[in-house]
């Protein structure tokens, strides 16, 4: 038996060798760590539902010793299972490219999967029978709405092709092109008419729309096709009424779609921005000068936010709510101290980090106790970031002495996290520039400018926009659109000229001598 010799390997092979294994260990671990492994088995877990349901044979009226639904045969569900498998992939990877924050959260994904299989589903129960089968409009149409509220058109006109190919097939073993066109134009006109709801009729007008729509499109088919008038009206009827229906539905379902993917819609952000809610009652009592603050930082992010066509809405809404933290102890900020004694004073550079840096968390609890939706407590932990409370790290580095260590400018930030979206982003400059502004004696255009652009590159180069998608010019334009609302506001007034009649009149009584009654009817303090 012949013993091959170990073959000597250089050391420094050996270490790349090393190196590349622990990298790849590293991918993969990364890779498990990852969104990925769970999203795959909901996909998998979607495609055997789906499968299943899809391939159900219902009997409406079964016959003797027949049951009233059975599977189809294996050939059959085998081929149908690589077509679903085929288009829930080709979402998977819409997903993957366009909105790939919705793999991020588990829930998102299972929430958008449930959507798709119970609309499926109740597109199979319309399915017994031919004359209903144009009901199958009705859920193309509902998911076509709510993808829309979610997220947003782009996303929603996306998804629905997906869901419409699905559907098809819900609907026959052979997907309808005549139903399929029907629900594709129906959904498309609700992507394309619906882009924010702030009026409750909002959801109606884009029913009607697409009612209206789909009526045509299923009476032009039906003419096409040349089939008898009393029946292609009859389809086109009964796809109308679904779609006008589902619009209802939604409508009274819209604060659960909220609650279920985590949003808010435009009607409940003006529900909230509304002075009367009971948060922003309580702020303008305990804190006037803070509610005040928030008004006007509201006002100049919202002009922010659509200069770079952010949801502006959301900006002035959040901002309004971004400093209620500061009602446990608005005695602390300067905007609420009306000229008193500032309390810090009596307080070390330390305790006073942790009362200012305190309002954020305060803020977080509060809007937990008043049910305030996510999407608004965002702008309450980011709208500082992870900046630097600069003036008590300075007199931290005045008091220090020998004995003590170096302060270190960790110590003195604020906990985070930094601004994940445009809109808190835009929040957290129109905060800082509002605030900074105060403190000008001279509110010229372009020293506001400078200060704003100051404020904007100590940002950027702290790393507190790095992530959220702004881009430079988006940047610029913020810029621009800050300095100009703050120069707006803080505009100067020229000095009205005195009445000279009355300027000497008042000189001339002044020079003259008191007499003892002038000076018994002068008022004591």
């Amino acid at each position: 038996m012949i013993f091959r010799k170990k073959k000597k390997v250089n050391p420094r092979r050996q270490q790349v060798r090393d190196n590349i294994a622990t990298e790849r260990f590293s991918r993969l671990a990364a890779v498990i760590n990852s969104p990925f492994p769970k999203a795959v088995g909901i996909l998998t877990v979607f495609v055997l539902i789906t499968t299943l349901t899809l391939g159900l044979d219902i009997q409406p009226e079964p016959l003797e010793h027949t049951a009233l639904w059975s599977l189809k045969a294996w050939p059959q569900l085998l081929s149908l299972g690589v077509i679903v498998s085929g288009i829930s992939v080709g979402a998977s990877l819409y997903l993957y490219y366009y909105q790939f924050r919705i793999l991020e959260k588990s829930t998102r994904v299972i929430a958008l999967a449930t959507l798709f299989w119970i609309l499926l589903t109740i597109t199979c129960v319309f399915s017994f029978e031919d004359q209903w089968k144009p009901l199958a409009v009705g859920p193309a149409v509902a998911c076509a709405i709510i993808l829309t509220i979610a997220y947003d058109q782009r996303f929603a006109i996306g998804m629905m092709m997906f869901y419409t190919m699905l559907a098809a097939f819900a609907v026959d073993q052979i997907a309808s092109v005549e139903l399929l066109l029907i629900m594709v134009a129906g959904a498309l006109s609700c992507c394309f008419s619906l882009r924010e709801i702030r009026t409750r009729k909002k959801l109606i007008e884009v029913s009607l729309v697409a009612t209206i729509v789909v009526f045509w499109t299923a009476t032009a088919l039906g003419v096409v096709q040349d089939k008898p008038a009393n029946l292609y009206f009859l389809h086109a009827g009964i796809a109308a009424a679904a779609t006008f229906v589902v619009g209802i539905f939604i409508q009274a379902f819209l604060p659960i779609i909220e609650q279920t993917f985590g949003i808010a819609t435009s009607m409940t952000l003006m529900d909230y921005s509304d002075a009367n809610q009971p948060l922003l009652r309580k702020l303008a009592m305990d804190a006037p000068g803070t509610f005040s603050h928030s008004l006007l930082i509201g006002s100049i992010a919202e002009a922010a936010a659509e200069s770079i066509g952010a949801n502006g809405l959301l900006c002035r809404v959040g901002a309004y709510y971004h400093d209620i933290g500061k009602i446990h102890k608005p005695g602390y900020f300067v905007e609420n101290q009306m000229g008193s004694a500032s309390r810090h004073e009596q307080l070390s550079p330390a305790m006073s980090q942790l009362v200012i840096a305190g309002h954020v968390k305060d803020g977080i609890e509060i809007a937990k106790e008043f049910g305030l939706p996510a999407v608004l407590r965002q702008f309450i932990e980011t709208h500082h970031g992870t900046t630097l409370m600069k003036y008590f790290y300075h007199e931290a580095k005045k008091k220090q002495d020998d004995k003590q260590g170096p302060v270190s400018d960790s110590e003195f930030r604020y906990p985070g996290p930094k601004p994940r979206s445009k809109e808190a982003a835009i929040v957290m400059l129109a905060d800082a520039a509002e605030s900074a502004c105060r403190s000008l004696t001279d509110h010229t255009p372009a020293k506001v400018e400078t200060l704003v652009h100051q404020l904007a590159m100590k940002r950027l180069q702290d790393g507190q926009f790095d992530e959220c998608d702004l881009t430079l010019r988006e940047l610029s334009c913020i810029e621009a659109a800050l300095s100009k609302s703050l120069a707006a506001h803080h505009h100067g007034r020229i000095a009205y000229p005195k009445d000279e009649e009355k300027t000497a009149s008042n000189e001339n009584t002044e020079k003259q001598p008191k007499t003892k009654s002038d000076l018994d009817k002068t008022p004591t303090v």
